[in-house]
């Protein structure tokens, strides 16, 4: 009877068993090799196990800005495995993300543009040397001398001279560098917030990898446990104690799980790919995670306090204060336009037919400009900066108030995943033991093994919610230490364990 039954073609089984199978089975058996979940347990699992199948790009805890998804990649992939840390992975991160790298070249870029600003209030000294040959007809100019030849020349004349200007008083110029130089410091803490970033990139793709990695060894132990079942199946009905219904439903469970072995390792490897292209890895380096995804219970969460420590600590709240100082700054550069202006220019050199036969010259100047008829441009200044200094302020004004709902519902989400992670945990065992004694009444011919296909389905469910339950809850702590401008330096103390 084994050799008939391994005779069937796959399709005939398949559409029997479907005809066959109490509907309670499908009920509860999992949509996808994801880990989805039916409609009805959508309120209890959260949404990291949707997650936990989904691009890295996707999860609200990883930054919008595709750059800090890339990097420059450095060095050439080894013959072996390489063992990756978190730490070595945000240390990798921060020395070649794409994010990071362009922040830093904006930087310098916003430094160029205080310099040339600078220079406005700079003296300016120039210089040059020249030789002049000339010959003059003094008849075309109607000069006529009696004795006197009208053809004067050839002559010549050396000038050698250095020129100096210097604004003394330009309000505007002086305006004009300090908005740059408002600028450049934001610009510079942009560049240290962006490391922020990088910390989140990385430590959201790296918790994924892990989350894969638990998922596969989920899957792993199920696929061995369908086994045990499918054998004992296929043993009772070779002794004739058991329909072959039994054995064909053991044998779509043990399908199912090496479809959802297949599925899980293929995401496992595009998320190490990610978690590569984000720290500057070659892509076709064989890497394995050296840490674990703990558990570590936040306790004593004060919005209020954090709150107040993200609006000391927070750079992006910084470089937008700077912002509003940079858009003050040209707001009165403006308005500046219609004063007066006080600059000296001046000039010394030695002039002469030949350097030998040459002497000493120079001029000074002072002068005083001021606009006297341009309204039109005045005014439109005016207004195009009064506007680019009130949206500066408004989006400061936001950006404090996100930052505030920010840390709210990071910490509403770790509360709520710390409650998800022991429910999960507490349903995991339930279910083990739910399919330990439904496995041992079929071995004992108790009962068919319908409950034990219904205990696999179960004992599926509860690790896929037990995972993502874990990486939900260290994404939200992930989250709350960028929320908190901390994530950089205080990441371990948010994750815990190793």
């Amino acid at each position: 009877m084994r050799s008939e039954f391994h005779s069937q073609p796959a399709g005939a089984i398949l559409v029997a068993l479907a005809a066959l199978l109490s509907p309670a089975l499908y009920a509860q058996a999992p949509s996808s090799a994801t880990g989805a979940t039916s409609p009805a347990e959508a309120g209890v699992v959260s949404s990291a196990l949707q997650q936990l199948g989904a691009p890295t790009g996707q999860n609200p805890a990883a930054p919008t800005n595709d750059s800090f998804s890339g990097s420059i990649p450095t060095g050439k992939a080894t013959g072996g495995i390489m063992d990756l840390s978190l730490d070595e992975s945000i240390s990798r991160g921060l020395r070649q993300n794409l994010g990071i790298l362009l922040q830093e070249s904006q930087q310098q870029g916003a430094y160029g543009q205080e310099l040339q600003q600078l220079q406005a209030l700079l003296p300016a000294v120039t210089g040059d040397a020249s030789l002049e040959v000339q010959q003059i007809n003094l008849a075309a100019f109607g000069l006529k001398f009696p004795g006197l030849k009208p053809i004067v020349g050839p002559f010549q004349v050396v000038d050698f001279r250095a020129y100096l200007t210097q604004n003394l008083v330009n309000v505007s110029a002086l305006e004009n560098y300090l908005a740059a130089k408002h600028n450049f410091a934001a610009a510079k803490l942009t560049a240290e917030d962006a490391r922020d970033l990088v910390v989140l990139t990385v430590g959201n793709a790296y918790l994924l990898c892990i989350a894969d990695q638990a998922r596969i060894d989920a899957v792993s132990a199920q696929l061995a446990t369908s086994k045990v079942s499918l054998d004992q199946a296929v043993a009772a009905h070779d002794a004739g104690t058991t329909p072959r219904l039994d054995v064909l439903r053991a044998q779509v469970d043990y399908q199912n799980q090496q479809q959802n072995l297949i599925s899980a390792k293929n995401q496992f490897a595009k998320d190490k790919l990610s978690l590569a292209r984000a720290i500057g890895l070659p892509l076709d380096q064989q890497i394995r995670l050296s840490d674990t995804e703990p558990f570590r219970a936040l306790d004593n969460l004060d919005a209020d306090a954090a709150f107040e420590q993200a609006v000391k600590n927070r750079k992006d709240l910084a470089a937008a204060r700077e912002q509003v100082a940079a858009a003050k700054a040209q707001k009165t550069a403006a308005f500046a336009d219609q004063l007066p202006t006080v600059k000296f220019s001046g000039d010394f050199g030695d002039l002469g037919t030949t350097p030998a036969h040459s002497h000493s010259t120079y001029s000074a100047t002072g002068t005083v400009s001021a606009p006297i008829l341009q309204i039109a441009k005045t005014r439109g200044e005016e207004k195009v900066a009064g506007a680019n200094y009130q949206q500066a302020s408004d989006r400061l004004a936001d950006k404090v108030q996100q930052v505030n709902a920010d840390i709210r519902d990071a910490i509403l989400d770790i509360q709520s995943a710390a409650k998800l992670v022991d429910t999960a945990k507490s349903n995991l065992d339930l279910a083990k033991e739910e399919l330990s004694e439904t496995q041992q009444r079929f071995q004992a011919g108790v009962a068919d093994n319908l409950p034990v296909s219904q205990a696999q389905s179960s004992v599926e469910q509860a690790n896929n919610r037990y995972i993502g339950a874990l990486y939900q809850h260290n994404a939200a702590k992930l989250a709350l230490a960028r929320a908190l401008g901390m994530a950089q330096t205080n990441l371990k103390d948010y994750l815990g364990g190793k």
